[in-house]
């Protein structure tokens, strides 16, 4: 044995130490995020060297409090309103912390009930979401998030078309393949990137036109595009919960739709899947269940760590075709799935546990609360937006994002000048926005997802916008 090895060992015997000392740090950042900015106005790296020798866990613990933790965000607390990103529960957290500890690669079954709490999780989670399972109903896999989960989406119904020509698409490349055309309305912008991935191009989806000032697929002219397609393999990708604003499309008629034309049906439902899990929300997805395929997060809503995502489909057959992963020494007996044939990754975390253990602390009824809650909130911002001079909302709130902009000068409508006015308000430090846009407008947005956020958070978020908008017309003066 080494000396460096005999560092490691001792190290591992004093394992309880150096966790505790983690524990100190987690706990002290989460009891300040109140004071916390949050979005940290120091970005830059502390430029430190590698060293020679090593300096041991607790020495770069003490590295981590000096220079990484007092530049971190506070984006794990209630008042980031980015993108749309949840914290992590008290279980979800506890489950990550687990998930390293034990540091299983439930990838390949055989050593560890891993695969298996896995399968039982997606499970929960399709429930969760009133999906069928079984013979016929839902299956999937956990991923890195929604790009992973359109990945899989996309991979599966090129597999598909490419059997509809007579092609194993996956042994002899996309090149053989034609007659797959993909349409679409509002895809997230990860659909656009493994478009090109998986080499079936991004300027190869379809543009749908869309209702009158919304978001949402125009259904007449899908049925138009649909009919007028000679395609052979026709793929619709419908939004439930667009990003910029939270609109839902008609997923019913859509799906009617799809089945006349025998098309594959993918939805996108990053965090607006969520709304099923909610009796007062749950018509705005009613349809998903038609679906070939769904995307969602559970680093949005679900409020589990980064990162997890979820892919679901009806066609397993499809997606372990297009992911199949063979060799000798992954050869088992085990009757648990190997998600090597079901995700992209052969190594991956035990994302499944934070998932359970969320699932298993908090039941339907909690993730209820957090759905129900954060749209409650995002309606009384709504109100409160309406209510102030210098802004106005571009859309209404449909579920958990505000997409509204200001109204200061002639520049106030350009992107330019309402990125200016966030950019303000971000300054704060009391909260975090990121820019929004329909039909043109530029503006910013808002997005709820996270299970700490309260009333009180919402009259703060408030007031950094009467603040924002303050120093801009004090600049102007």
């Amino acid at each position: 044995m080494t000396d460096r090895n005999k560092a490691l060992f001792a190290e591992h015997t004093g394992l309880a130490a150096i966790l505790e000392r983690a524990r100190l740090l987690a706990t002290d950042f989460h009891a300040g995020l109140a004071e916390r900015p949050v979005a940290a106005a120091a970005r830059t790296a502390p430029g430190l060297p590698l060293p020679e020798r090593g300096l041991g866990a607790l020495r770069a613990l003490d590295l981590f409090e000096r220079h990484v933790a007092p530049n971190l965000s506070g984006g794990v607390g209630p008042r980031y309103l980015g993108y749309v990103t949840g914290g992590a529960t008290p279980a979800a957290l506890a489950g990550d912390w687990l998930a390293a500890a034990v540091d299983q690669n439930p990838a390949s079954p055989g050593d560890s009930i891993a695969p298996a709490l896995i399968e039982e999780t997606v499970a929960m989670m399709a429930a969760l979401f009133d999906l069928p399972t079984g013979p016929g109903g839902f299956d999937g896999c956990f991923t890195t998030g929604a790009l992973g989960a359109n990945l899989l989406g996309a991979a599966s119904f090129r597999e598909w078309a490419g059997r509809r020509s007579g092609l194993n698409v996956t042994e002899t490349g996309v090149a053989a393949l034609s007659g797959l055309q993909v349409f679409t309305a509002s895809p997230h912008i990860t659909m656009l990137k493994v478009m090109g991935l998986l080499g079936l191009g991004r300027s190869s989806l379809m543009q749908i036109g869309r209702l009158p000032g919304r978001e949402a697929m125009d259904v007449a002219a899908l049925e138009a595009a649909l009919a007028a397609s000679d395609a052979r393999s026709k793929v619709v990708v419908a939004s439930a919960g667009i990003v910029s604003t939270g609109d839902f499309e008609d997923l019913n008629a859509i799906a009617d739709i799809c089945e006349k034309h025998d098309a594959w049906l993918h939805v996108d439902g990053a965090f607006g899947l969520f709304a099923r899990c909610s009796p007062r929300f749950a018509d705005l997805a009613a349809g998903v269940e038609r679906a070939d395929s769904i995307t969602t997060d559970g680093h949005k809503w679900l409020n589990v760590p980064y990162d997890c995502g979820l892919f679901l489909t009806r066609h397993m057959d499809l997606l372990e075709a297009s992911m199949r992963l063979t060799a000798a020494y992954l050869e088992t007996d085990d009757p648990a799935p190997s998600y090597n044939n079901r995700g992209v990754e052969s190594s991956s975390r035990f994302r499944a546990l934070p998932v359970w253990m969320a699932l298993q602390a908090y039941g339907r009824d909690g993730v209820r609360e957090m759905v129900e809650t954060s749209c409650d909130l995002a309606a009384s911002l709504g109100r409160r937006i309406e209510a102030m001079d210098g802004f106005e909302l571009l859309a209404p709130v449909r579920l958990n994002i505000v997409l509204f902009r200001g109204l200061l000068g002639d520049d106030a409508a350009s992107d330019q000048g309402q990125r200016h006015l966030m950019n303000a308000i971000n300054a704060t430090g009391n909260v975090y926005l990121t820019p929004g846009v329909i039909g043109g407008r530029a503006g910013m947005r808002a997005a709820f997802s996270n299970w700490m956020t309260t009333d009180a958070d919402v009259a703060i978020v408030a007031d950094a916008l009467a603040l924002g908008r303050d120093s801009i017309l004090a600049e102007k003066e």
